[in-house]
This record gives structure tokens, sequence and C-alpha cells, in this order.
């Protein structure tokens, strides 16, 4: 996969959402610094879709072993894989609106398919220290077993294009957010 369109196509909707977002979120009243990290919004979404087009399991394995060791090139101020988790609880509203964004250019043509699935935060072993997601993922079960995270329920027509995205933690049932992404489509929709 060629990173370069991936992460311009990421990078100009991140130079117009960042902006218009941070006026959106709700404040205390108090002065918050809005320091820069070392890996930008669009650095760490462009790595979130490359682990999710790639073959890995998991994203440690994927960051640790592909990203840190043959991307480096592409991402010259990388960080500790700890620090990237934590960079992605930041990325996930940025992500959804970039994901619906993304939706095709043909749309509904009276066959959609739908599916669910897993996207893991951190082992089973785990899932009582991590502190990232707290509050936003959760532990459910597939047809593979337990885990902790979310799952990423898509629509898709028959030309392979986004035409509905939703993130729920993964207690949520596969069911629940169907009659929501389907509301706008007609037709055969393919389970």
């Amino acid at each position: 996969m060629n990173i370069l369109p991936v992460f311009c196509d990421i990078d100009d909707f991140c130079l117009v959402f960042e902006p218009r977002w941070h006026q959106q979120l709700l404040t205390v009243g108090e002065r918050q610094r809005r320091r820069s990290t070392t890996l930008s919004l669009s650095e760490v979404m462009t790595i979130m879709v490359l682990f999710h087009s790639s073959g890995y399991r998991d994203f440690k394995t994927f960051y640790t072993q592909h990203v840190q060791q043959h991307l480096g090139a592409a991402f010259p101020r990388l960080v500790s894989y700890n620090r990237c988790v934590e960079l992605q609880r930041g990325a996930l509203v940025p992500f959804c609106a970039y994901l619906q964004t993304r939706q095709g250019e043909c749309q509904c043509h009276g066959i959609s398919f739908v599916d669910a699935t897993a996207v893991r935060v951190c082992h089973n072993q785990r899932i009582h220290s991590q502190r990232v997601f707290r509050g936003l993922a959760a532990r459910g079960k597939t047809s593979v077993g337990w885990f902790f995270g979310f799952k990423l329920h898509l629509v898709i027509n028959e030309c392979g294009e986004l035409l509905g995205v939703r993130l729920t933690p993964d207690n949520t049932d596969d069911r629940r957010p169907v009659p929501a992404l389907v509301k706008k489509l007609w037709g055969k929709l393919i389970w």
C-alpha cells in the first residue's frame, strides 16, 4: 500500500477538522494548553489506517515489527508503542469523523453489506491495568472469544465503497446500530 496518498488525504482532512473541533470542545473555564505532540494527528490516523489494512492481528506487533522497523523514513519522529497507544485516544473522534466523510460516491444501488469487526485495545490479562480507553471501551465476546475494546460496524455497497460506519463499545449487540446505519439505504441488505 502506498502511504503517501493515504497520508495526504488524512492530512487535508485534519487541517480543516482539527481547528473546528477544538472550537467546539467544552471547557471548564480554565485555559488549556494545546502543545503539539511528536506525532501529528494525521500521522497517528495514518498509522491506524495502515494497521487495519494490514494483515497483522494486534497493533503492538504491527507497530513494533512493521512501523518502527520499516516505516521510519515515512514517520521520522516515531514515538514508543505506549505513547502511540495514548495518542490513539485523542485520534478516536477525528478518525470516526474522517471515516464518515469518506463514504462511497456511487451510494446504494440496491445491494448493501453490513458487518462488525472487533477493534482490540489490549490483551485480556491487561484489562484491569490499562487506563487509556477506560470509560470508552468495554469487554465483550466474539466468536473467537472474549476481548476488551470496540466494535467497528461498517456498511458497504457492491463496489466496496463505504456507506456507513459506527464505532461502539464491544459489549454492544451487532444488530443495535444497524437501523441507524441503513436508514437511507434501499434494496437488499446482506449481513
